[in-house]
């Protein structure tokens, strides 16, 4: 026995058998060389009466060699078996590697895309969600996990979102925040990285109302592109309604001359009632039924197309999307003179005048109001677009 020595490590010949070196300045410790040349360290030692062999980590030097076996001795002497605890520590790092293979970003969104923003969400808030994370976070965290996102991530990716798309940057910080408070309340992670992290852009509201002329050159624009798409957008601009509330429309949710929106399709989630004006009435009647939708076999979708098309008719115009028509509707109203109470009950909105306790108590459907209101801004339109107002029609007469 010898007490070994870097170097004579170093000097190790193999042979045609394995060799065991015995370290006299360790007790238990031996230096391995195998008959390929490769070296190694195991640890030999008795427990309940039957010998065993720990196998060290070959890479490591001579002197952490000998605090290993050091160490190993020590939890002999505590009663335990020092490969025993070198297997369960392997399992334990085996079974965490595989949760966070198991805890990947990918897999995890989809999960929380699924269970939490499809069930909980509206179409168009998950469909954003969707595309937040299939085509912002998952090409930029690629196979990386949950555990491996921290604050710096966040802000990085957020912030290169915000060069040349500062709301979208917005609504990805919004998206990350929902989706690891999410990861937070199943027990994944201990803490949001998203806290912390301040929005990227500031966002002002929307104040863009087309003006009468506007109006005018949008209701020819309308008819000159015809269909499914003209008439959306007309009901769209008549019943101040948000898009996918008019583009969704089926003909079992048009009762007479008014609409019967469910709750499941509104912001809101409860129904709501909207009156259609002699205009609305006409166009709708003016619709072939040739499906569940009141614009034909499916929704009418792909509205940047539809306005592209109707920019291409309207001419040069300041820029608007189609959500504006909503707030021309609104703001139309009160400038010819309707009371803001039926502009907020027609828009369906739930804060402004009945918010709070005036909303618990007041059950006023404010139908007679709105039907006045609706039919007021109709023929504001019609006689801004030099038409004048149509004959009444009655919907329930096709039924």
């Amino acid at each position: 026995m010898v007490r070994l020595t870097a170097k004579a490590i170093e000097n190790l010949k193999p042979a045609a058998v394995r060799r065991e070196i015995p370290d006299t300045g360790c007790r238990g410790l031996y230096a391995i060389i195998q008959p390929t040349g490769k070296k190694g360290w195991a640890v030999r030692y008795r427990f309940e009466g039957v010998s065993k062999k720990l196998t060290l980590d070959s890479a490591l030097t001579l002197a952490a060699a000998r605090q290993a076996a050091t160490a190993a001795l020590r939890e002999l002497e505590r009663g335990n078996d020092p490969a025993a605890l070198k297997f369960e520590a392997q399992e334990a790092a085996e079974a965490a590697s595989a949760d966070r293979e198991r805890d990947t970003v990918q897999r995890l969104a989809d999960q929380f895309i699924e269970q939490y923003a499809k069930k909980k969400t509206r179409k168009n808030s998950w469909r954003q969600t969707e595309h937040v994370f299939h085509d912002i976070v998952l090409p930029a965290w690629p196979g990386r996990t949950v555990h491996d996102i921290a604050r710096r991530d966040i802000r990085e990716l957020v912030e290169r979102v915000a060069e040349d798309r500062p709301v979208m940057a917005n609504r990805t910080l919004a998206v990350l925040s929902k989706f690891f408070n999410w990861l937070c309340q199943r027990d994944v992670i201990p803490a949001s990285p998203c806290v912390g992290v301040a929005r990227p852009a500031e966002e002002h509201a929307r104040e863009r109302v087309l003006d009468d002329a506007e109006i005018h050159r949008l209701w020819l624009a309308c008819e000159a592109i015809g269909g499914a798409a003209g008439s959306c957008i007309k009901l769209l601009l008549l019943t101040g309604q948000r898009r996918g509330e008019i583009a969704h429309l089926k003909w079992d949710e048009v009762k007479g001359n008014l609409l019967e929106l469910p709750g499941a399709r509104m912001k809101g989630k409860q129904t709501h009632i909207v009156p259609l004006s002699t205009q609305a009435a006409a166009i709708i009647e003016s619709l072939p039924r040739i499906g569940d939708y009141v614009f034909g076999e499916s929704p009418v979708t792909h509205f940047h197309r539809i306005k592209q098309q109707l920019d291409a008719h309207m001419g040069k115009t300041a820029p608007w999307v189609v959500h504006d028509l909503r707030r021309t509707a609104a703001s139309g109203m009160a400038r010819i003179g309707i009371a803001v109470p039926t502009i907020e009950k027609t828009l369906a909105h739930r804060s402004g005048t009945f918010r709070g306790i005036v909303g618990t108590y007041q059950r006023h459907t404010f139908v007679p109001e709105m039907t006045v209101a609706l039919q007021r801004w109709a023929d504001h339109v019609a006689h801004v677009v030099g038409g004048k107002p149509a004959e009444v029609v009655s919907l329930g007469a096709r039924r």
